[in-house]
């Protein structure tokens, strides 16, 4: 019997071959971190690939794959009435000095490329670090499941992202 791949193993490899290609042929981002995981108590996995702009290590982004056993059940099993696919969310990550200011400045970034998708921003310090510094993480969710049909897309949102990196490295300069 022959594996067949799911929409999460397929959908990751579509992934990892364009951001590759941005990092090995074109030279555009450097890849700097990559986790594939499989979560046991809940059978689910998750796929992280984080990358920045070549040579510029201050604001990352990450492409972040999940799905879940029902998902996973529902595509094997071929379960009738049920909807397979996966969750997709984009991370960006950076230091900054100025929450007021520069997280504002972020959303507003994120806004522009994606309006129809939730955005949500998570800000870290350390307590009475002086002077502080806050890392700031700014995902975009989106709240709907994502399969093969949309693997057209992934190259232009790689892209996107790329062109993300560098509004955010300028907020971040």
């Amino acid at each position: 019997m022959m594996f067949d791949p799911t929409i999460y193993d397929n959908l990751k490899v579509g992934f990892e071959n364009h951001l590759y290609d941005l990092d090995n042929l074109d030279e555009l981002i450097s890849i700097t971190d990559r986790k594939d995981q499989l979560e046991m108590a809940h059978m689910s996995r998750e796929f992280t690939l984080q990358f920045c702009l070549r040579d510029c290590p201050e604001v990352t982004g990450e492409v972040v794959l999940s799905t879940s056993l029902e998902d996973l059940a529902t595509e094997i099993l071929e379960i009738s009435g049920g909807q397979a696919g996966c969750r997709l969310q984009l991370r960006f990550g950076m230091m900054i000095k100025e929450p007021e200011i520069q997280c504002p400045a972020i959303n507003s970034v994120l806004q522009q490329s994606w309006p129809e998708q939730r955005r949500v921003q998570h800000i870290h310090y350390i307590f009475e670090e002086q002077p502080a510094t806050y890392d700031v993480t700014a995902e975009v969710h989106f709240d709907r499941s994502v399969n093969e049909d949309q693997m057209g897309d992934v190259p232009a949102l790689c892209e996107h992202m790329v062109n993300v990196l560098n509004e955010l490295l300028q907020l971040h300069n």
